[in-house]
C-alpha cells in the first residue's frame, strides 16, 4: 500500500510540472528580449534532452529485456507511427492543442509505466518519475504559448486546465501498478511504444524549435537535460 501511495504522489508531481511550465511562461514577457529568445529556446531543448535521457536510459532498456527484438522494433516503430498519426490529425483539424495533445501523449504512458515498475520492485520508477517531471515543465511551458498564442487563454488559465489534466498521471499509474504489474511483456510493450512516440516527438517538434539562428546557448539546455537523466540513472543503480 505504502508503494500505491508512492506511485499516485510521483505520478502527480509529474503531472503538476506541467502547469508550472504554464505559470513560467506567462511571466516570461516580464524579460527582456534577449533572455526571452534564449530563455525560451533553452527550456525547449531541455525538454528535449530529458526526453531523450528517458528514451535512452530507462524506456528502452527496460522495454527490450523481456522482448524479442522484433516485437521490440515493432512496439517502437509503432509507437512512432502513433504519434506521427496524432500530429497529421491535429494539423489537418487546425487544432490549437498540438503541443498539449504531444503532452499528454508522454505523460499517460509513462504514468502507466512509471506504475508498473513500483508494481514489479524495478528501480527505474522513482528515475521515469524525475525524468516526466523534466520533460513536463518545459512541454507546459511551450504548450502554454501556443494555447495563448491561439486562443484568449491566459496562463493562469491554461495552468488551471493543466493542473486538472495532471489528475490523469495518478489514475493511470495506479492502473498500472494494479493490473500491469501481472504483465512485464505488456509493461515492455508500453515502454517502448512511448519512446518510439517521444523519439519522433523530439525530432519533429522539439529539436527544430530550439535552433535559434546566432545564439549557439539553447543547445546546451539539451545536454543539461540528458546529463541529470544520466546522473539520476547512475545514483539509482548505487
Amino acid at each position: 500500500m505504502q508503494e500505491l501511495y508512492l506511485v499516485i504522489i510521483l505520478t502527480l508531481m509529474a503531472g503538476m510540472a506541467m502547469p508550472l511550465g504554464a505559470l513560467l511562461a506567462g511571466i516570461e514577457q516580464l524579460r527582456p528580449d534577449w533572455l526571452k529568445d534564449e530563455y525560451r529556446h533553452g527550456i525547449i531543448a531541455f525538454g528535449g534532452g530529458a526526453l531523450l535521457s528517458a528514451v535512452a536510459l530507462v524506456l528502452v532498456p527496460e522495454g527490450i529485456a523481456p522482448l524479442s527484438p522484433w516485437l521490440a522494433a515493432l512496439c517502437f516503430v509503432g509507437g512512432g507511427a502513433a504519434f506521427m498519426a496524432l500530429d497529421i490529425l491535429l494539423d489537418r483539424i487546425h487544432t490549437p492543442a498540438g503541443q498539449m495533445a504531444a503532452m499528454l501523449s508522454d505523460y499517460l504512458p509513462e504514468s502507466l509505466a512509471l506504475g508498473a515498475a513500483f508494481a514489479v520492485g524495478e528501480s527505474s520508477g522513482l528515475l521515469l518519475a524525475c525524468l516526466m517531471t523534466l520533460q513536463n515543465l518545459p512541454e507546459g511551458f511551450n504548450a502554454c504559448r501556443e494555447l495563448s498564442a491561439a486562443t484568449h487563454y491566459r496562463a493562469p488559465r491554461v495552468a488551471l486546465i493543466f493542473a486538472v489534466i495532471a489528475l490523469l498521471g495518478p489514475l493511470f499509474g495506479v492502473l498500472g501498478y494494479a493490473w500491469l504489474s501481472a504483465y512485464p511483456g505488456v509493461v515492455a510493450m508500453v515502454m517502448l511504444f512511448a519512446a518510439g512516440g517521444i523519439c519522433y516527438s523530439v525530432f519533429q517538434d522539439i529539436a527544430p524549435q530550439a535552433r535559434l539562428e546566432k545564439h549557439w546557448a539553447p543547445p546546451m539546455g539539451a545536454v543539461l537535460g540528458f546529463v541529470l537523466g544520466m546522473v539520476g540513472h547512475q545514483l539509482t543503480l548505487g
